[in-house]
């Protein structure tokens, strides 16, 4: 199921680096990190509990785990970072074309 908080394919390309293993090495993820993000993004925006995250994502406890790690990594600084970067970046290049009107 899709939800108005999930991330576009736009955004998830600008920042899926951010939440890949740097080192490549283990057994492959359970759960696609696109999904634990936006799972994130979900319970964010709805202030649901944890423990009542819908099932169509992964284990509440499976995204809360990779929400403290990514926290302490400082992994979601740069994500957004770089997402706000990118929508001001547009957002000039819209005043640009209406500006040379």
């Amino acid at each position: 199921m899709a939800y108005p908080t999930d991330l576009t394919e736009q955004q998830w390309h600008l920042i899926a680096h951010h939440f890949e293993a740097a080192h490549g090495r283990g057994r492959p993820p359970k759960h696609d990190k696109r999904l634990i993000v936006n799972a994130m993004l979900y319970l964010t925006k709805s202030g649901c509990q944890w423990r009542m995250l819908p099932t169509d994502f992964p284990p509440w406890q499976t995204v809360y785990d990779h929400f403290s790690r990514w926290n302490k990594q400082g992994v979601w600084e740069r994500a957004l970072d770089e997402l706000t970067r990118a929508h001001r970046r547009q957002r000039k290049k819209v005043a640009a074309k209406l500006w040379h009107r």
